[in-house]
């Protein structure tokens, strides 16, 4: 089953258990997956679906930070619960320590040796890391092991 059929069978077993959150939430998701599909003119693969969640989950959690730093508990609750919804659609994301791996073996594959090649590193490390580690937890590991 492709992730917009998720979507849409979880959407109708929400409505049936009436928990309106989590189908605004996943309304919210087919709506930007619909956008997408007609930006790009074609049906949607999996690798574009997941594309547009990881953009949506990056989303919640910038508005996480900014709430925080606001105070404003209330909407922090609300941000965290449509992550929470969102994550159940996106591949399991990567630990650290085989995070770390993959950069390591990128960097040995390019022969990363300072700063100057984080471009390369970071090319090469997304592509295999796409949908399953968030991009500035790879940035940050990658700058710590060329520096």
């Amino acid at each position: 089953m492709s992730i917009i059929e998720r979507l849409t069978e979880d959407m109708k077993a929400a409505m049936k258990q009436g928990d309106k959150d989590r189908v605004g939430t996943i309304r919210q998701l087919r709506a930007q997956l619909n956008n997408a599909r007609i930006e790009l003119g074609r049906d949607l693969t999996d690798d574009d679906a997941i594309k547009v969640l990881t953009n949506a989950a990056k989303k919640r959690k910038e508005a996480i930070e900014m709430y925080e730093k606001a105070g404003r508990e209330d909407l922090v609750a609300k941000e965290k619960a449509e992550l929470a919804v969102i994550q159940e659609y996106l591949p399991q994301q990567l630990s650290k320590e085989e995070l770390e791996a993959i950069i390591d073996a990128v960097i040995k594959d390019v022969n990363a040796t300072s700063m100057k090649d984080m471009g390369r590193v970071m090319g090469q490390v997304m592509q295999q890391v796409r949908g399953r580690a968030d991009g500035k937890q790879v940035q940050e590991l990658v700058r710590s092991k060329l520096q």
